[in-house]
């Protein structure tokens, strides 16, 4: 069983900028697309970014491209999450998971608990 534990959230300005981290329990890490996700209150659960098991393939949602980059590190077991130029409409807790896919097949493990990012004034 995979553990996933998002960290770096927090309350920000619009503007501002955080840096989300997703460490996972076990080896084989690289074996896998990684995703981060995130659910705004009363909203489903929506896919924010992927990255290929290498780096050599990433997608973003509209709503955040430009703003956000997703990296991994592989040596960590680590995935990353900057996310600059946050809006009130980023608030949400970010959940990060292995992903069928770069194209969002769907998540393989059990979530983690999240981390909640809040952007206001």
């Amino acid at each position: 069983q995979v553990q996933l534990v998002e960290s770096g959230g927090g309350l920000v300005h619009p503007g501002g900028s955080l840096r989300l981290s997703c460490a996972a329990s076990r080896d084989g890490f690289s074996g896998y697309v990684m995703g981060w996700y995130r659910q705004a209150p009363g909203k489903e659960r929506e896919l924010v970014a992927t990255i290929s098991h290498y780096s050599s393939n990433i997608n973003y949602a509209d709503s955040v491209k430009g703003r956000f980059t997703i990296s991994r590190d592989n040596a960590k077991n680590t995935v990353y999450l900057q996310m600059n130029s946050l809006r009130p409409e980023d608030t949400a807790v970010y959940y990060c998971n292995a992903d069928r896919s770069v194209y969002g097949g769907g998540r393989l493990f059990p979530w983690g608990q999240g981390t909640r990012v809040t952007v206001s004034s």
